[in-house]
C-alpha cells in the first residue's frame, strides 16, 4: 500500500521548476543536507529520479543508480559539497522541499499527526528548523542515537509545512482527513462526557432514594418539611430525573441549586439516621 509520505514525495517529484538553475541548486541542497555520505538510498522511484534530475541538471555526472534490495541507490565518486545560501522566500522553500524529499516522513493523519526530516549534523538540522520557523511554523528538533529530527506535531503546523514546500494535493487530502479526525474525536468526547455525567446523576439517585428509604423505615418522614416531602416522592417516582428535571416537576418549581439545598436536607437527616 502506498503511504502517505510516498503519495507526497510523488507530487513534489512532479514540481515543474527545473529550469530555474537556481531553485535546482536551492533543491539540491536541501537533499543533500540529510546526507552525510556519498550515497542516497530511497524506496520511491519518483524521488531517485528527481535527485538523478537535480544532479544532472547542476552539472553532476559522476554517479551510478543501482537497487539494494527493493531500495534505490545513487553512489556519486565523491561526496557533493553545494556552497549555496538562499536569497529569496522560493529558494528557502526549494531548499527545505529537497530536505523533505531526502530525508522527510509524514504519518498517516487519520492515526496521528508527525512530521519528521532526519539529519546527520546539528548544524544541518538548526538550518532547515531556523528556515521553517522564519515562515512562521512551529518544529522542533530531537535527538534521536546518533542523528537530529527535525519534527512537527501540530495538525495546522503540518498542513502549512506540506503547503510551504509545495503538496498543494497533500495539504487538501491531510486537511480532509483531520477534519474527519477532529470531528470524530469531538464527538467521542461529548459522548464520553455525556456517559460521565449519566453516571454521576444515577450514582447520586441511588444515594438519595436510599436516604429517603432509610428515612421511611425509621417512621421519620414526618419529620421532613413539605417542600421536602414533596421533592422526596418526586424522587422515588423518578429515578433518572436530573435535578434540574425534578424543579420542573414541583407544584412551584425551582432550579438546580433550590432541589440541592433541599435534598441535602433529606441527606443530613439520613446521616443523623444512620449514627
Amino acid at each position: 500500500m502506498e503511504t502517505f509520505s510516498k503519495k507526497i514525495k510523488e507530487e513534489l517529484s512532479m514540481i515543474h521548476n527545473l529550469s530555474n538553475k537556481k531553485l535546482v541548486k536551492c533543491e539540491l541542497l536541501g537533499y543533500l543536507l540529510t546526507i552525510d555520505s556519498n550515497k542516497f538510498v530511497t524506496e520511491s522511484e519518483y524521488n531517485i529520479n528527481r535527485f538523478n534530475k537535480l544532479l544532472t541538471n547542476n552539472g553532476i555526472n559522476n554517479f551510478t543508480i543501482e537497487m539494494q534490495g527493493n531500495k534505490f541507490c545513487i553512489i556519486t565518486k565523491d561526496k557533493i559539497k553545494i556552497e549555496y545560501n538562499p536569497e529569496n522566500e522560493e529558494e528557502k522553500r526549494a531548499v527545505v522541499r529537497g530536505a523533505f524529499m531526502g530525508s522527510g516522513s509524514v504519518t498517516n493523519p487519520k492515526s496521528k499527526y508527525h512530521l519528521e526530516m532526519v539529519f546527520q549534523s546539528e548544524e544541518n538540522a538548526e538550518k532547515i528548523k531556523n528556515i521553517i520557523i522564519s515562515f512562521r511554523i512551529n518544529c522542533k528538533i530531537l535527538k534521536r542515537e546518533k542523528n537530529y529530527i527535525v519534527y512537527i506535531k501540530d495538525g495546522e503546523d503540518i498542513a502549512n509545512f506540506l503547503a510551504f514546500i509545495g503538496a498543494n494535493k497533500a495539504v487538501l487530502s491531510f486537511e480532509d482527513t483531520r477534519v474527519l479526525r477532529d470531528v470524530r474525536n469531538k464527538v467521542n468526547r461529548l459522548v464520553n462526557c455525556e456517559t460521565a455525567n449519566l453516571n454521576k446523576v444515577i450514582k447520586t439517585s441511588v444515594k438519595q432514594i436510599e436516604d429517603i428509604k432509610l428515612i421511611k423505615k425509621k417512621n421519620k418522614f414526618s419529620s421532613l418539611s413539605e417542600k421536602e416531602k414533596e421533592l422526596a416522592k418526586l424522587r422515588l417516582e423518578n429515578p433518572d430525573a436530573t435535578l434540574t428535571e425534578l424543579g420542573k416537576m414541583l407544584k412551584k418549581p425551582i432550579g438546580k441549586s433550590g432541589v440541592n439545598h433541599r435534598m441535602k436536607a433529606i441527606s443530613d437527616l439520613a446521616e443523623e439516621l444512620r449514627k
